[in-house]
């Protein structure tokens, strides 16, 4: 094992040990990317995925114990035995132990995340469109995220990444919501880590212009109107010289 995949072993396992949420017991993840290893702390069975090019290739349900891909035409060019991943998971688990023993038990820095919402495509209302949280420079890989609608928890329609490695060895994270946009409903995204004294919450609802009053309306109807009389006036100006000017040209003609 290399020197930089000692200490990122070693600073996830004293942050799953040391960190103030405490409750969980939290076992080692394995993230396998551009052939390096990573072990991360996550949740009670931890996740096994393999990443290219920054994006997710698959991962292998620790409970079902077998592969899912990230988009299925991906399982017609490749194959993945999950047994492969649940020994990695055995095997980092193990190294856990024994960084965790030798570290003294000093906690990692909890790393403050930073959250984006977005649309995916330009918002018509009662069309479906997607909501994409972003959540980025997470550190140590432990986050909760929930969507609300009109501060009301929604699962229906959700969907999310696994978390995804960054050079710095911080982690990205991004979760969607398929959804009917409507004038009447807002949406947040709430994010829940240990970097954070407090759930943060990102804002999104459909910026509609407001409609014109009848004074405005009235005037953009005159200003309409005045701009097509000119539009007639010289037109008619226009065609009235050019006839003048043909008659001129018939009457100096030679004889």
């Amino acid at each position: 094992m290399t020197l930089n995949r000692a200490l990122m072993l070693g600073a996830l396992a004293l942050t799953a040990v040391m960190s103030p949420c405490g409750g969980e017991h939290i076992v080692a993840d394995h993230v396998a990317s551009y052939g390096a290893e990573f072990y991360q702390s996550y949740g009670p069975s931890g996740q096994y995925i393999h990443e290219f090019d920054g994006d997710e290739e698959l991962y292998v349900d620790l409970e079902k114990k077998e592969t899912v891909w990230r988009l299925p035409i991906f399982s017609e060019f490749q194959s993945f035995d999950p047994q492969g991943g649940l020994r990695e998971v055995a095997t980092g688990k193990y190294n856990l132990d024994i960084m965790m023993k030798r570290s003294n038990y000093t906690a990692a820095t909890n790393e403050v995340p930073e959250v984006t919402v977005f649309l995916k495509s330009p918002v018509t209302l009662g069309q479906p469109n997607t909501l994409v949280c972003l959540v980025d420079n997470v550190f140590p890989p432990v986050l909760n995220v929930t969507w609300l609608r009109n501060g009301h928890p929604v699962t229906e329609g959700v969907s999310e990444t696994s978390f995804l490695t960054k050079e710095d060895h911080s982690f990205l994270k991004i979760t969607y919501l398929t959804f009917l946009p409507s004038a009447d409903d807002i949406y947040d995204c709430q994010v829940e880590h240990w970097g954070l004294d407090a759930p943060l919450l990102k804002h999104w609802e459909p910026e509609i212009p407001p409609p014109m009053s009848e004074l405005t309306e009235t005037v953009v109807c005159a200003l309409g109107l005045a701009v097509g009389l000119v539009g007639i006036v010289v037109g008619t100006v226009f065609i009235i010289q050019g006839l003048r000017s043909g008659g001129a040209s018939t009457r100096q003609g030679p004889l």
